[in-house]
């Protein structure tokens, strides 16, 4: 299989980041107001152990940022729609957050938990060409450390 990464403006990248870091600092400082950020018709999928969906209950206001303290390591714009945010506390708590964004809105969103992930563009031109576009940080360092269930996101 061939390989291409996608060209972004950076104007794109600068955006999107924007809005996604923009969620993170609302959401750390204790505020409540996220409307503007978030599309009130959020589509969400989780992967992971039960009941650790810990943003989607800070979303919704089941839960506080005091229960779970989301301290991103990286926010990854990788496409012109597409933000992955990682972060880990210590050798047992893993997330990754992936944000689609349309007119500057988040309206979709992927919790995974303890879970390594890998996002492949896939585009079928004269024949189907995969593209890794981002894999977990931790994936790359401790593979031969942590056993997680690992999930491949297709784009």
């Amino acid at each position: 299989m061939e390989s291409t990464k996608p060209s972004i403006r950076s104007s794109e990248i600068v955006d999107i980041a924007t809005t996604v870091h923009a969620l993170y600092k609302t959401l750390s400082s204790g505020e409540r107001e996220i409307s503007g950020l978030i599309a009130s018709d959020l589509e969400w999928w989780f992967h992971g152990p039960h009941d650790c969906h810990h943003m989607m209950k800070m979303l919704t206001g089941t839960s506080s940022q005091s229960e779970f303290k989301f301290d991103p390591k990286s926010i990854n714009p990788i496409d012109p729609k597409c933000v992955v945010v990682e972060g880990w506390e210590g050798k047992n708590v893993y997330w990754v957050h992936v944000w689609t964004l349309q007119n500057g809105v988040i309206i979709n969103f992927r919790e995974y938990f303890n879970t390594w992930l890998t996002v492949t563009m896939v585009r079928a031109i004269d024949r189907p060409v995969l593209t890794t576009l981002w894999q977990s940080y931790l994936h790359r360092q401790q593979m031969a450390k942590r056993s997680l269930p690992e999930i491949v996101l297709a784009i």
